[in-house]
């Protein structure tokens, strides 16, 4: 895999890199991307880390025993249970007095829906872990299925016609239980990026961090255009990008840019073009863009 973003160098792997050449994913796979940057970061802060993964196209990254498309130790968890199977691991750490970070990487469906109990209970007990999700919007490990991340008007396996809930704020939620640091992160932006993963490595406690992660399969989308749908997705304000602390103090830290978001969703196959109401997907992204706004300018992260 080799994808060049703005401004840094072309991100390759190698054998060294977290995720290793010759691993299951797919071409133009936002976790792909995700994985690498996080890799980068640990380096850039020289720190270590254990992971542990659910069932999500994360494990499918491992590959058939014995060998492994990653570079680190990984512990493989029951759907619903990452973060308590991460508890566990961070406790024997601690007694160990050893200084790796303990990452959960997860899907949506393994965060939003499956995984929401065990979740809930290590943010609502401020387990010493980091949990990222890469949201690619439907059980994706699976054949395609819809979650509640999955956004409205979207075809999956199990929506043919469309969804039609709206996707779960899972900011929102993780914000209640008052955790030390929640964000959301751009693979298109990748100083952002770079700088959330850095503010998380360097603190104690729970940290929740939420990636925009194209997956062409599903998406219906070309794999050479994963990071341009990103970089739309954030522009529009589809996928606000900002921080919360101590859950809240808010800061918007990629405004959007006055992009069309019926731009992205053209170029996505999932969504039928004939169900797209323009006017109330606009007004729908205004709305939520200026609550944002409101909550950093009431509640601001000085």
């Amino acid at each position: 895999m080799n994808v060049t973003l703005e401004t840094q160098d072309p991100i390759t792997c190698c054998d060294e890199c977290l995720v290793r050449p010759g691993n299951t994913n797919c071409g133009g796979c936002g976790m792909s991307v995700g994985l690498i940057m996080l890799d980068r970061a640990l380096k850039s802060a020289g720190q270590k880390c254990q992971l542990v993964i659910p069932a999500c196209c994360g494990i499918v990254t491992a590959g058939g025993y014995p060998t492994t498309g990653y570079s680190v130790p990984v512990l493989a968890s029951t759907f619903a249970a990452s973060p308590a199977f991460a508890s566990g691991v961070a406790a024997v750490r601690d007694l160990n007095d050893e200084p790796h970070q303990v990452i959960c990487w997860a899907g949506d469906g393994g965060t939003y829906d499956i995984g929401m109990a065990a979740l809930s209970a290590a943010a609502e007990r401020n387990e010493h872990i980091i949990y990222i999700c890469y949201d690619n919007e439907i059980y994706g490990n699976t054949g395609g299925q819809r979650s509640s991340a999955t956004p409205p008007g979207a075809r999956t396996t199990t929506t043919p016609v469309g969804k039609q809930e709206r996707k779960k704020d899972i900011m929102a939620i993780m914000a209640a239980h008052r955790i030390p640091y929640a964000a959301t992160l751009s693979i298109a932006h990748p100083e952002d990026f770079a700088r959330k993963l850095d503010t998380a490595l360097h603190l104690e406690g729970f940290r929740f961090l939420l990636i925009h992660s194209p997956c062409p399969t599903g998406w219906k989308s070309e794999p050479a255009e994963s990071i341009e749908l990103v970089r739309l997705a954030v522009g529009s304000g589809l996928f606000p990008v900002y921080e919360v602390l101590d859950g809240w103090k808010y800061r918007i830290t990629i405004k959007p840019n006055g992009a069309d978001p019926l731009e992205y969703y053209r170029r996505q196959n999932r969504f039928p073009a004939a169900a797209m109401d323009a006017d109330a997907v606009r007004a729908e992204v205004a709305g939520a863009s200026a609550r944002l706004a409101r909550l950093a300018e009431v509640f601001p992260a000085g």
